[in-house]
């Protein structure tokens, strides 16, 4: 299966890739769907039901809030973000929403918005399943769709096949597992980054590819500088206050005496990052929401702190990053619903540490070993949001996955290359990790943190 960087890397809204993103685009995808089967006069109600850990911390998540505005036809790279809670908060007065922006029609949230917090889907733990009824009762359209991570949504029939998306792309240089991208860079004298701009190429000329690139950098950078600025208190009822703008005071203020300061930078970024996602602010899935801090916080350093960082050493990281993101995609997963957080934040501590041991001069041997180091060291990390939200511990631990990940560049840097462990390995450990992990430590907020902290 051909997976884009630019299906990795998208510009959305928090808080949540696999909770917010991914049902929104599947709101929308059902309309769209409808519009075309049957068209949208014929409609009478709508009705969504929300399965597994959609359910469960959907609430918290969003999840709801998205759904309404997917089927209002919006996506999440576009949606104003604060025009949200103004439009849920009528909708759920009034009773009515714009099916597809354009079709008024009754909705209750109360009643065709149902969390069905005891049931499952088969195939993932994010199920949802939307309904279309004439005013006879009659359906006109019914699908069930899995929200299986950083905001990628696939249907029953697709996951009923395995399949991850359905774009089947002739690649110049495929690869399915760690070693046979190290094999096609060492046969053909490339470096990961150039893999992936040649198979990028298939679906964009390369002047777009590098242009896309630096525009999703620049949604990192001013999300960055979004969260540096806004105070305040988070919503969902933790009262958890921004951290982030005074932690910039003291920083940009303060001489540069101490040689861990570098590290106090690197863990503001994150927290930025994720505190604007907490606060439902816009972000770029980096493979998630839930992890989207790392990769733009390890970005940010090497801008600032790596002599000679360029706009080409922000390309080839990023390449870098989503060729590492696949292998995880296709061999194991990045959603916290089904693998618990090492499919998140692992995943994104992984993706940092090749990319940036890439820029930094490492070999292929190297950039793999980097990325084997980061996941290596959280494998087994649950996902246990607090209340359902994704602020406790999931900020800090995006503060944490960077300085992870810089580590992680480093002592690969430091290497030879040669190590005992490969990232092939270390991914299949991840997966079967997943599977044996308890289902209350997959983003269900049944257990760990979640359960053992006090909700004020």
């Amino acid at each position: 299966m051909a997976i884009s960087v630019f299906e990795l890397f998208t510009i959305g809204i928090g808080p949540s890739s696999s909770h917010t993103v991914g049902p929104m685009r599947a709101g929308k995808r059902f309309v769209e769907g409808l519009g075309a089967d049957t068209g949208l006069d014929a409609v009478d109600r709508v009705v969504v039901d929300l399965y597994g850990s959609l359910a469960l911390t959907g609430k918290g998540h969003g999840t709801d809030k998205a759904v309404l505005m997917g089927l209002e036809g919006e996506d999440p790279e576009t949606v104003d973000p604060d025009s949200i809670s103004g439009r849920v908060a009528a909708i759920t007065e009034q009773k009515q929403l714009s099916l597809g922006g354009r079709r008024p029609l009754v909705f209750d949230p109360a009643k065709h918005l149902v969390f069905r917090r005891r049931e499952s889907l088969p195939y993932h733990a994010n199920g949802m399943r939307f309904r279309a009824l004439d005013a006879a009762g009659g359906e006109l359209r019914s699908r069930t769709y899995y929200s299986v991570g950083g905001g990628f949504v696939v249907d029953e029939e697709a996951a009923g096949a395995d399949r991850i998306v359905k774009d089947r792309t002739p690649l110049p240089y495929p690869f399915g597992s760690g070693q046979e991208l190290l094999e096609i860079c060492h046969a053909n004298g490339l470096a990961i980054w150039e893999v992936m701009l040649a198979n990028e190429k298939m679906w964009r000329p390369e002047e777009e590819v590098r242009a896309g690139l630096l525009r999703i950098a620049q949604a990192m950078r001013v999300c960055i500088e979004a969260g540096c600025r806004a105070e305040g208190i988070l919503p969902g009822g933790l009262e958890v206050k921004r951290r982030a703008p005074r932690l910039f005071a003291e920083l940009d203020g303060r001489p540069d005496e101490d040689p861990l300061s570098v590290l106090d930078w690197v863990g503001l970024f994150a927290i930025a990052v994720n505190e604007e996602n907490a606060a439902g602010g816009r972000v770029v899935t980096a493979p998630t929401n839930g992890a989207a801090g790392i990769l733009p916080a390890v970005l940010e350093y090497y801008r600032r702190f790596v002599p000679g960082a360029d706009d080409e050493g922000i390309v080839q990281f990023l390449l870098t990053a989503a060729a590492v993101a696949i292998l995880f995609k296709k061999n194991a997963s990045i959603s916290g619903a089904e693998v618990g957080c090492q499919g998140e934040v692992g995943v994104a501590c992984s993706m940092a540490a090749g990319a940036l041991a890439a820029v930094r001069g490492g070999d292929v041997i190297q950039v793999e070993n980097a990325a084997e180091i980061g996941m290596e060291h959280n494998l087994g990390l649950t996902c246990d949001p607090v209340g359902g939200l994704v602020q406790i511990p999931c900020i800090e631990r995006n503060a944490m996955g960077a300085t992870k990940a810089i580590k992680a560049a480093r002592l690969a840097l430091r290497g030879d290359g040669s190590h005992k462990v490969s990232l092939d390995k270390v991914i299949k450990t991840m997966r079967q990790t997943g599977e044996d992990m308890k289902r209350k430590y997959k983003e269900t907020s049944r257990g760990g943190l979640a359960i053992n902290v006090i909700e004020c």
